[in-house]
Order: C-alpha cells, then structure tokens, then sequence
C-alpha cells in the first residue's frame, strides 16, 4: 500500500483493502485486522507494544501485518491514522483512560450516581464516534433498500434482540409487511421459510455472532433476500453477504455493553426511512399512548 496520506480517506482505503484480504489471512493477523478497524483511533494513539498486547500477538506479529499490506513497518502504517483521527477521537480517547483510572485506583469505592455518569459518558463517546464514522453511502443504500421493498423481516438474538424489537415497533409505522424473528418455540429458520424474493431483511449481531441470526440470514438471502447488517466490523460474517452494512461499536463500562450507539442507529434509519416515505405525523393520542 505504501500510502503516505493522511487523511480519513486513506484510512477508509486501507480499512476496505484488509477487509477485502481477511479471508486470505492467517489466524494472528486476523486478530489484529479486526482489532485495527474496530480502534483504529487506537492505532494511531498507541505504540506497538500496547497494540500487541490487546491483540495477544508479539509485536513481531503486528509488523508483519503491516508488511503484508505494503510498509515498511508498524510507523508506517500508524501514521496513516495520525492526522485529524487523533483530534476527532480524543474525547472518546479520554473518557476510556478515566475509566481506566477509575478501576486501577479501586472501583469499589465509587458511589451509584458515580458509576451512572461514567456508563451515560462511556454511552456518549460511543455516540460520538458512531456520528464521526458514519458510511454515508451505506446508510443511503440501506434506506433506498427498506423504501424499495414491500417486505421488512428483522433478525437479532440476545443482547441484540432489543433493537430487533424496536425496528419491528418502528417499521409497523409503515405500510409495508413488517417480520420479526421471534424465536418462538425455537423457529428462527423455519420463520425463514417464509421470505420470498425481493424482500429485505435487516439483521443485528456483533461478535461471537450468535448463530441463530447467522442460520436465519443464510437461509433468508438463499431465498433470494437482500440483507442489511448492522455489525461491528466489515469481517464479520454478516458483512459478507450484506448488500449495506453499517458499522457501529458500542461502548463497554466497567465490562457491561451498552446499546446506546446500535439503538441510536436503528432509530436514525427508521427516521431516514419516514423521511423518505414522506410519512404524515399522527400524534399519539391519549387513549393509545405507551
């Protein structure tokens, strides 16, 4: 690669050039592809020796990753992510090392109101962030698919299901068919076996992925559904088949992930969906409030 750009677009090129080689990877650079675009603030902040170690590869391991992707070594490649994506990230950047500082120092001596501001500011960066790496092309693409189609199916489990959930409120507000899948009596697949062609399924997973919204995505795109990920990187299994996929990290305070970004993005693409539909506004009643 070789790039001595500094700009996010050089950052962009590279992030899409790992992700177009992650298959062809061995199993330690794998690691580091997922870690450098899921911190890439990280990787222009820290040295080599601190990125190994949340990788838990030797440095060794991160120059050949660099090599293998044209610099001459780790420097190289860091000072791609230097320029502007320091200044944007640095509240982000910030909040992480207070909270770092907070449990060395003996969380146990925080009060209850203490703790909630530090998960609300963890929340906060998260969004942040989410704002600052938006894929505006992606975004547009998924809301052009969820207008085009007649038929909305939704996919999520477990920590992910509360979006799922959301999106199936949200998208009721429409005139088109609107699936969630439930699980009910442990159905995922054979909900599945009603999509037809043409349909557009937006499926929620992050990693390890759970494998029942893996199962159902397989067999609603075999179907011949057009799929929208919303996932925490370009290499998960969901991205792959995705025809938008729409990256979101949600923060982890004191070992608890928030959902504060995932839900904030869902909530955007069904407002840019209303938008797109020209949705009247029907105030909620008394009577139907909830």
């Amino acid at each position: 690669m070789a790039s001595k750009g500094n700009d996010q677009t050089s950052v962009d090129q590279f992030i899409a050039r790992i992700s177009t080689e992650y298959d062809t990877l061995s199993k330690q650079l794998k690691v580091i592809a997922k870690y450098v675009e899921q911190h890439r603030d990280h990787v222009g902040l820290e040295g080599i020796q601190q990125l190994a170690t949340h990788c838990q590869v030797q440095p060794s391991a991160v120059v050949r990753f660099a090599k293998h992707f044209g610099f001459s070594g780790f420097s190289e490649m860091q000072a791609i992510f230097r320029e502007g994506l320091t200044r944007q990230l640095a509240p982000n950047r910030n909040y992480r090392t207070r909270i770092r500082d907070i449990i060395e120092s003996g969380s146990g001596s925080l009060s209850s109101v203490e703790i909630a501001r530090e998960f609300l500011a963890g929340s906060q960066a998260g969004m942040h962030e989410l704002e600052a790496n938006l894929d505006e092309a992606a975004f547009k693409k998924a809301v052009d698919m969820l207008r085009e189609t007649d038929c909305i199916w939704i996919a999520a489990s477990r920590r992910s299901f509360p979006v799922a959930v959301y999106l199936d409120y949200a998208f009721q507000h429409t005139d088109k068919r609107v699936c969630l899948m439930s699980g009910l009596g442990s159905m995922h697949q054979g909900q599945m076996r009603s999509v037809r062609e043409g349909d557009v399924i937006v499926a929620i997973s992050f990693a390890p992925y759970a494998e029942e919204t893996l199962a159902a995505v397989d067999l609603a795109v075999e179907r011949g559904a057009r799929l929208i990920a919303i996932t925490d990187s370009r290499m998960s299994p969901l991205a792959k088949l995705a025809r938008a996929t729409l990256l979101v990290q949600d923060n982890s305070t004191f070992g608890f992930r928030a959902l504060t970004s995932t839900m904030g993005l869902a909530q955007s693409l069904f407002i840019a969906l209303a938008y797109a539909l020209e949705l009247p506004y029907r105030p909620t009643s008394p009577k139907t409030a909830t």
